[in-house]
């Protein structure tokens, strides 16, 4: 199997990340135009009340920042370390999924249970990436 296919997921979460941040800043920009946030909350990010859109999505975008940052490492490991096979292929784009479908959830209706659901099984797939790893790093 070809090393560089590890990488088409990563790409897929680059692209959501930049997707939310640029959403983000959209709203960021309409909270100021429309709902009179003052623009120097976002000197320090705090002295007022975000708009609850403007909220989730912020807290989206840094949420792309904390569990996805175990996914970029188990899959530049496994590009480097020339350990990619289909199965952590399929186990990467399975995380993305369950990520764009979190991301969905957290920005728009914002169940907690789905939410709750959708964390859950990306970590569990994400901790049988990291598994598969190790026990292919042991057995190398």
């Amino acid at each position: 199997m070809t090393q560089g296919l590890i990488l088409f997921p990563v790409f897929a979460m680059v692209l959501l990340t930049f997707g939310i941040g640029v959403w983000m800043l959209k709203l960021r920009f309409k909270a100021v135009r429309e709902d009179g946030l003052n623009p120097g909350y976002f000197q320090l990010n705090r002295g007022a009340k975000l708009p609850d859109y403007l909220a989730k999505v912020t807290n989206h975008y840094d949420n792309l920042f904390e569990l996805p940052i175990l996914f970029y490492v188990a899959c530049t490991i496994l590009y480097a370390g020339n350990k990619a096979d289909a199965v952590s292929v399929g186990l990467a784009w399975l995380f993305v999924g369950i990520r764009y479908t979190h991301a969905y959830i957290h920005t728009t209706y914002n169940d907690l249970k789905h939410r709750r659901l959708a964390f859950l099984c990306g970590s569990l797939v994400l901790a049988s990436l990291w598994v598969k790893l190790a026990i292919q790093t042991i057995h190398s």
